[in-house]
């Protein structure tokens, strides 16, 4: 925020400020009580400090919630503030006070004390900032919570209502009806597997993470299905054995049945997919060959549901990038 933009949303608080600088004149300053014009001097004199130290505060520590979120590190955002506030105020003051002794007649006194002063008084103010700005974090991460549960329920939703489409089900069932006539124990299998990836989904409804272990078993079975599918113009490689670490459940199918559903799968140009673990993220790489149209209903699950999911989960991002291939990297989560 630009310091005058600051200033102009915050003018609203002078009259409270020469409230209390004057209030503050009259406690302290005996002389003040018998001269006008040395009272006004001297009002002046601590408005303007007490402007100083509010508006100078506010600005920094505004600043500091921007650098330190409250909600993951209250300790070091306490420390920093409180270090910030003693480093601004104190030389702050001691300056103004040496400028107005050297350029005008009031008697200062001791600067020392009026330096504890006016620490103690910004003490006063950051602790009314801290408040302020703890309780308002707390609320946002209380309603950043409940658009993250509303968001997770949907996103359930919408991928097991795109399990249970027509078109996956006359896939998979149109290949088991083929399956029956060829090889009996293919088609057995198949069955295990379609029934496999139902038992997941049914599974998972209610979880926000689940071991990467898990995911890959699933993912294989749906991969199967897949495989039986389209038959060697589906290139799968799967690579994320002893890997000790949480995922968000069902992104990893997401995005294989997105690259199935978006891209050319032919004898002639087959379609590849890897996925893999790379430098503390999880991989699905696929070669880039998108359809001209598409046969089938997008399932309304994008990568921006993807990314608002893991938001909530960890802190870095998920990575997305197009060239010659497309590859999506996935966030590794550990749990402490």
């Amino acid at each position: 925020m630009a310091f005058a933009t600051y200033l102009k949303k915050r003018i609203s608080l002078f009259p409270w400020l020469v409230l209390g600088g004057v209030s503050m004149t009259l406690a302290v300053c005996q002389s003040c009580r018998t001269s006008a014009q040395y009272f006004f001097s001297v009002s002046a004199l601590t408005i303007f400090c007490w402007t100083l130290m509010w508006f100078g505060n506010e600005y920094l520590h505004e600043y500091l919630d921007e650098k330190i979120d409250w909600t993951k590190y209250p300790i070091k955002r306490l420390t920093v503030g409180l270090v910030v506030m003693l480093v601004y105020t104190v030389p702050t003051i001691y300056v103004v006070m040496i400028l107005t002794e050297r350029f005008s007649d009031l008697n200062i006194g001791a600067i020392s004390n009026t330096i504890y002063m006016s620490v103690g008084i910004t003490l006063v103010i950051s602790m009314v900032l801290t408040s302020k700005s703890f309780l308002f974090n707390w609320r946002q991460t209380a309603i950043d919570a409940e658009k993250f549960k509303r968001g997770s329920t949907v996103a359930k939703f919408e991928t097991l209502r795109s399990q249970v489409n027509p078109h996956f089900l006359f896939n998979s069932l149109n290949a088991l009806t083929n399956l029956v006539y060829e090889d009996q124990d293919k088609a057995a299998k198949f069955i295990k597997q379609l029934s496999e990836v139902y038992r997941y989904l049914l599974d998972t409804r209610e979880k926000e993470i689940v071991s990467l272990d898990e995911e890959k078993k699933f993912l294989n079975s749906y991969l199967f299905l897949q495989q039986i599918r389209f038959g060697d113009k589906l290139k799968l490689t799967v690579s994320l054995d002893e890997q000790n670490c949480m995922v968000a459940p069902l992104v990893l199918q997401m995005l294989v049945e997105n690259d199935i559903k978006h891209n050319i799968i032919s004898e002639q140009s087959p379609l590849w997919i890897n996925v893999y673990v790379d430098a503390g993220f999880v991989v699905v790489e696929n070669n880039l060959q998108k359809k001209t149209e598409m046969m089938e209903d997008s399932p309304g699950i994008g990568l921006e549901n993807i990314r608002r999911r893991y938001e909530f989960l960890t802190d870095k991002k998920v990575e997305v990038s197009e060239g010659k291939t497309f590859i999506v990297r996935l966030p590794m989560i550990f749990q402490t």
